[in-house]
C-alpha cells in the first residue's frame, strides 16, 4: 500500500500574508513576523531561544523536516542533498489555482433523501444558467421521480450530460467537484476517480460532517469563489491498494485421477495471479467476515514482519481515515497534512498490539498466517468486499 497526495478538497479559509519567513536554524538573521486571524503566541518548530531570552516568538508560515545545516557533534552532519529536506506547506497559504478557467462540474446528491432535491435543483439553475457551467450528474440521480416529473426543471435537465458508475469513464472531463450530502457522499465523489482527483466542493447536507466545511445558505458566491480560484485547499491522502490473489479454476478429474493419470490429491489448479487496484480515501478494513473464528493476518513493513494480528481484524488508514473506523477502533486523530499510515487493531487478542503510526512512503504487505483457520475479507472504503484466502495479499 502506498500513499499518493491529490488535490481532494477546497475548503474555506481567510486569506493570509505573504511575509518572509526565515528559519533560524538555516539562516544567521531573525525575522518574524505576527500571525493573523487572532493565533495564539508560541515559539518557533524551526529554532529554540537562547535560555533565559525574553524575546517573544511566533510560529513561522511553514514547518520544516531536517535541515541541510544540521550538525551532530563537532564533526557529523547530515548529507546536503536538497530531495530529501522534507517541507511541509502551511495549511494556511494553500490556495486553489486554475490554468484554465473551469467549465465542467460534477454535481454529486445523496440518493433517496427528499431534503436535497430543492438544493440540487437551485444549485443546477445556478450552475447552467448564470455561470454556464457543463454540469454532469449521475443518471441514477435524474431517474429520481420528483426530478423526472418536476416540468419546470426539464429545460435544465435538458442540459445535463449523464453518466453511470463502473460504466463511463469522465476522469478527464471533470473539472472540479460539487458534493450534496455527508462525509459518505464524498467517499463516493472519490471512489469514481481511481487516479487524480479534481478539487471536491462539498456542502454540509447530510447526518456527517467532519468532511465538508460548506453551508448552502450562501452557496452561489462560495461558488464563485472557487470558479474565480479563490479559496483554500485541504489536501488529503489516499491509500493505493493492490489485491492479489492467486487464481485457481476447477479441474475435470473422475474418481481422484486425472486424463494424464496423475492422482489429483487437489481440486483446484493454480493457473496465475489475478491484481486489482483500488485508491481509498479512508481505509482498508481486513476482518475475520462471517467466521467465527478470529482472523490470523500478517503484516509487513518494508517486506519485514512487523506483527501477527489475531483479533477481529485490522485497519489500515489515512489521515483523514483516522476520525472514522480507526477513531472508533481506539486510534489517535491524525492532521490531514501530516504524511503518516495509521494500523489499527479491531478488537486483539493480545494486549501488546496497539495503534501505530508509519510514515507515508512505506509499504505494506496483509496476508493470512499459515497458522489462520479461516479466510479473511477485505473492504474499502466500506465498499467492494473480498475475500482473501491463503495466498492471497493486500
Amino acid at each position: 500500500m502506498e500513499m499518493s497526495r491529490e488535490k481532494l478538497c477546497a475548503s474555506k479559509a481567510d486569506g493570509s500574508s505573504d511575509s518572509a519567513y526565515h528559519c533560524l536554524a538555516c539562516h544567521d538573521d531573525e525575522e518574524w513576523g505576527s500571525m493573523s486571524r487572532g493565533r495564539a503566541k508560541s515559539r518557533s518548530l524551526s529554532a529554540s531561544p537562547a535560555l533565559g531570552s525574553t524575546k517573544e516568538f511566533r510560529r513561522t508560515r511553514s514547518l520544516h523536516g531536517p535541515c541541510p545545516v544540521t550538525t551532530f557533534g563537532p564533526k557529523a552532519c547530515m548529507l546536503q542533498n536538497p530531495k530529501t529536506i522534507m517541507h511541509i506547506q502551511d495549511p494556511a497559504s494553500q490556495r486553489l489555482t486554475w490554468n484554465k478557467p473551469p467549465k465542467s462540474v460534477l454535481v454529486i446528491k445523496k440518493i433517496r433523501d427528499a431534503s436535497l432535491l430543492q438544493p440540487f435543483k437551485e444549485l443546477c439553475v445556478y450552475l447552467t444558467e448564470e455561470n454556464n457551467m457543463i454540469v454532469y450528474v449521475e443518471k441514477k440521480v435524474l431517474e429520481d421521480p420528483a426530478i423526472a416529473n418536476d416540468e419546470n426543471f426539464g429545460p435544465v435537465k435538458k442540459k445535463f450530460c449523464t453518466f453511470r458508475e463502473d460504466y463511463d469513464d469522465i476522469s478527464n472531463q471533470i473539472d472540479f467537484i460539487i458534493c450534496l450530502g455527508g462525509d459518505g457522499t464524498l467517499l463516493y465523489a472519490s471512489s469514481l476517480f481511481q487516479g487524480s482527483v479534481p478539487p471536491v466542493m462539498a456542502f454540509h447536507l447530510g447526518s456527517l460532517g467532519f468532511l465538508t466545511p460548506f453551508n448552502f445558505e450562501n452557496f452561489q458566491s462560495q461558488v464563485t469563489q472557487v470558479i474565480e480560484g479563490n479559496a483554500a485547499l485541504v489536501l488529503r491522502s489516499r491509500l493505493k491498494v493492490k489485491v492479489v490473489k492467486e487464481h485457481r479454476e476447477k479441474t475435470t478429474v473422475q474418481n481422484g485421477i486425472e486424463e494424464n493419470g496423475v492422482v489429483s490429491a487437489n481440486l483446484e489448479k493454480e493457473v496465475g495471479k489475478q491484481i486489482m487496484q483500488y485508491e481509498v480515501l479512508n481505509e482498508v478494513v481486513v476482518d475475520r467476515g462471517p467466521s467465527s473464528y478470529l482472523s490470523n493476518v500478517d503484516v509487513f513493513l518494508d517486506g519485514h514482519l512487523i506483527t501477527t494480528v489475531q483479533g477481529d481484524g485490522v485497519i489500515v488508514s489515512t489521515p483523514t481515515g483516522s476520525t472514522a473506523y480507526a477513531a472508533a477502533a481506539g486510534a489517535s486523530m491524525i492532521h490531514p497534512n501530516v504524511p503518516a499510515i495509521m494500523i489499527t487493531p479491531i478488537c486483539p487478542h493480545s494486549l501488546s498490539f496497539r495503534p501505530i503510526v508509519v510514515p507515508a512512503g512505506v509499504e505494506l504487505k496483509i496476508m493470512l498466517s499459515p497458522d489462520a483457520r479461516n479466510t479473511a475479507w477485505v473492504s474499502f472504503d466500506g465498499r467492494k468486499r473480498q475475500e482473501i484466502c491463503h495466498g492471497d495479499r493486500s
